[in-house]
């Protein structure tokens, strides 16, 4: 009877075991050992050089909830930044804005006919994540919620995002409406080449007063804005179907993480996710000073004479992000413009770009040391006829 009954467990602990093994997530991809994200999704790059650090399930295709919101602000910047539209622009709160913040649904808490500016609104929307800011922008730019849709869709084609589908501006739960942390990371990439933004994102509290009886107080739903250390933004988000979903940035000593969170049980379990990912990328990467601001990057020679010539200096410091511990072949290539006849002490002269292992990773304005005249046709010619001579013909 001992046996059997030895052998009835031995079963069962082998039958564990196996099942054990069956449920076991294996879409995981990870660099360093000891990371264990809960989220049902997640992605960390280095947002310079794209560089994939960890990713789990980074492909599936989810619903986003508010983290849709980084698409509507990266639409707003490029419109800004093209000068399409000014942060001190006025908009006009339509009856539906006003009604996509209803509802228990995040709002700026817009009335019907409210006016405020771009700059306003932008907050209302990278702060208290408001629908009704989102809306308003989107019928702002494109004239309805449908046609902006529409560009949004457009600008994630452009950027590579295949597993998406937007179906509205602010990420209301909506059949459809779907997107992967992969593609999360992609758009929010191209956010952070407009600055601007983290401005916005980066503000924990802030009020607007102006032409209000109650002034509107927005709080930032990303707490890792105050608790972690250099994080300025980018977007979080929840619904009971996408459940707690994040993209979060910080930068510290010159290098910027960003990890993307998505289907979280709790929103503690989201940001220790994304704190946990972005601190292994710090200990990853460090940021590596080529040329310091108004430093000599290359000597310009005018024409064959030896005394023809300028220093380029950077405009800026020269940093770029490396892998610690890697050897990285760093080179630089100086775009001049030689067309002018004169050139004026401190004129903006070209761009220094600088390779890393052959990828481009950086761009400074480069500017003249001195003034300095372009050589002539005659004083070529004077100086190839002096030359003559020289050399004693």
């Amino acid at each position: 009877m001992e046996n059997k009954e030895k052998k009835l467990i031995g079963l069962f602990m082998l039958l564990l075991f196996f099942t054990q093994i069956i449920f076991v997530p294996v879409n995981v991809k990870a660099e360093g050992e000891g990371i264990n994200v809960e989220a049902s999704s997640a992605i960390l790059i280095e947002p310079t050089t794209g560089k994939i650090l960890y990713e789990k399930n980074s492909h599936e295709k989810l619903a986003p909830a508010s983290v849709t919101k980084i698409m509507t602000m990266l639409i707003a910047m490029e419109a800004v930044d093209s000068g399409k539209i000014k942060l001190t622009d006025k908009i006009t709160v339509s009856e539906n804005a006003k009604m996509k913040g209803k509802n228990g649904n995040s709002s700026m808490l817009l009335d019907t006919g409210e006016i405020r500016t771009v700059e306003e609104i932008l907050k209302g929307i990278a702060i208290a994540s408001g629908n009704d800011a989102a809306t308003a922008m989107a019928e702002y730019i494109a004239g309805s919620e449908e046609a902006f849709v529409k560009l949004m869709n457009e600008r994630a084609q452009t950027l590579g995002m295949k597993d998406t589908t937007f179906k509205n501006c602010s990420g209301l739960s909506e059949s459809g409406h779907v997107t992967s942390a992969f593609d999360i990371s992609l758009m929010s990439k191209e956010l952070l080449k407009h600055p601007q933004v983290l401005k916005y994102t980066g503000t924990y509290m802030e009020t607007i007063s102006e032409g209000r009886k109650s002034p509107i107080g927005l709080v930032n739903h990303n707490k890792l804005v105050r608790f972690f250390k250099g994080c300025d933004g980018l977007k979080t988000g929840f619904t009971n179907e996408a459940m707690y979903c994040i993209s979060a940035t910080a930068v510290r000593d010159g290098v910027r993480m960003l990890a993307v969170i998505m289907g979280a049980p709790t929103y503690k379990v989201r940001n220790k996710d994304a704190s946990m990912l972005m601190n292994y990328g710090f200990s990853k990467f460090e940021c590596k000073k080529v040329v310091p601001k108004d430093s000599n990057v290359e000597k310009i020679q005018l024409g064959k004479r030896e005394d023809k010539f300028f220093m380029a200096k950077a405009l800026e410091d020269i940093n770029i992000i490396v892998e610690r511990g890697t050897e990285s072949k760093i080179t630089k290539k100086c775009v001049v413009n030689l067309e002018k006849k004169h050139y004026n002490k401190g004129d903006v002269v070209g761009n220094c770009e600088v390779y890393l292992n052959g990828n481009l990773v950086g761009n400074v304005k480069i500017y003249c040391d001195r003034e300095i005249k372009k050589p002539g046709v005659f004083d070529n010619f004077r100086y190839n006829f002096k030359n003559l001579f020289n050399n004693g013909i």
